[in-house]
């Protein structure tokens, strides 16, 4: 089969629709499909193509999160896609290379499919600052209704996201496919110890158990909520012989307000932020930290709990519908409700028995294994198939 995926993002950025994509343009190739991706250039202003990726040039838009706008339709890259004979488009974004998927699925007359991958709702004071907050989340309610019925299938990632659209009134058939990980590039088998440990000494988190995110550094991600809960924390623990440590990962908007949050807390010694970290090394990066938290309540279906998962990661999760699926709350990870709640979790773990904990990662492990990428790539597949028996 030969498929043409269509997204605003891509590797070498990091975010969950990226990570989708990428994952699912190479288990699509590996199983034999042809893939060829259609994304932006965040290289050059010039459209390329090599290793099966098309990029075109776009605009960075920095009020959205380093966001780039490609132009509707690119001429260049269409001319390459007509050498391949697509038999099915996979649009998984909705402005500048979504729309062109579009239009050049209706150009060629092919079907094409549509994950509905976020929830648009959560990101509205990106573009409004809080200002006429109702009617920018009723445009998108409508926006993404339409975008959800016009397509020859629709995907969605989780039973959160399939609700939500439900509540928009689409009242289609709708895919729930989780996006597959691939967890060799997580497992502690493929992580370089003597360059861990090292980089552990080199940021003074060495001899400390490491709670930490990773992850982009965003407003609707809750990291703030980490830090007053981590904060009350060490106040409660003062005396405890255990030492910790908070390790933040990413880069993104609101980092200079996390770390100006972590001083006036007075808890900067105990918060080590390292940065933006190339996306091939994402997994060497979990290692840094003992277990994992996050307090985000907008993710569609928690990839980094599953990356954690496969990094063997003991979880702290701060309680979602969407997470029920993935984590079990005193079997796979704990579940937290606010800073308070949160505290509460953190000491559970530390005074957690070695053999309930181990005992919690070899599920975790088994549960993982559910979302494993070439499960991904069997179900995307049945999808793209329907879409093409169905097309008229």
């Amino acid at each position: 089969m030969n498929i043409a995926i269509f997204s605003d993002t891509f590797s070498p950025e990091i975010n969950g629709v990226a990570t989708s994509t990428n994952n699912l343009h190479t288990i699509l190739n590996r199983m034999g499909h042809f893939c060829i991706t259609v994304t932006t250039n965040p290289y050059s202003k010039e459209t390329i193509f090599e290793n099966n990726v098309i990029r075109v040039p776009g605009i960075e838009i920095k009020q959205l999160y380093n966001y780039r706008m490609a132009s509707f339709f690119n001429s260049k890259a269409a001319k390459i896609l007509n050498s391949f004979n697509i038999d099915v488009i996979h649009i998984q974004t909705e402005a500048g290379v979504g729309i062109f998927g579009k239009i050049y699925a209706k150009m060629k007359k092919i079907p094409y499919v549509y994950t509905y991958h976020t929830m648009y709702e959560d990101y509205t004071y990106y573009a409004t600052k809080g200002k006429i907050e109702p009617f920018a989340k009723r445009v998108v309610r409508n926006y993404s209704k339409w975008q959800a019925e016009a397509a020859s299938e629709l995907i969605s990632p989780s039973d959160k996201t399939k609700d939500a659209l439900r509540e928009y009134g689409v009242d289609r058939y709708i895919n729930v496919v989780p996006t597959g990980i691939d967890f060799s590039r997580f497992e502690a088998k493929s992580v370089d110890f003597v360059k861990l440990r090292k980089m552990k000494k080199d940021l003074g988190i060495d001899n400390t158990f490491n709670i930490i995110y990773v992850g982009r550094i965003a407003k609707e991600k809750g990291i703030d909520v980490l830090l007053r809960g981590y904060q009350k924390f060490l106040e409660k623990e003062a005396n405890s012989n255990i030492l910790t440590k908070f390790v933040i990962v990413g880069g993104g908007p609101a980092l200079i307000e996390l770390e100006e949050l972590s001083r006036h807390l007075k808890i900067s010694d105990n918060v080590v932020f390292v940065g933006k970290v190339p996306p091939d090394k994402v997994g060497f990066y979990y290692h840094l930290g003992d277990a994992f938290a996050s307090a985000s309540i907008t993710e569609t279906q928690g990839l980094t709990f599953m990356e954690a998962m496969a990094a063997n990661k003991l979880l702290l999760a701060r309680y979602d519908e969407n997470l029920v699926g993935v984590i079990k709350d005193k079997e796979t990870g704990l579940f937290f409700k606010d800073e308070n709640d949160f505290v509460k979790k953190v000491v559970t773990l530390l005074q957690m028995d070695e053999k309930v904990k181990d005992e919690m990662l070899v599920k975790a492990a088994q549960l993982a294994k559910k979302y494993s990428i070439e499960t991904f790539g069997k179900n995307i597949v049945r999808v793209y198939e329907r879409a093409i028996r169905n097309y008229w």
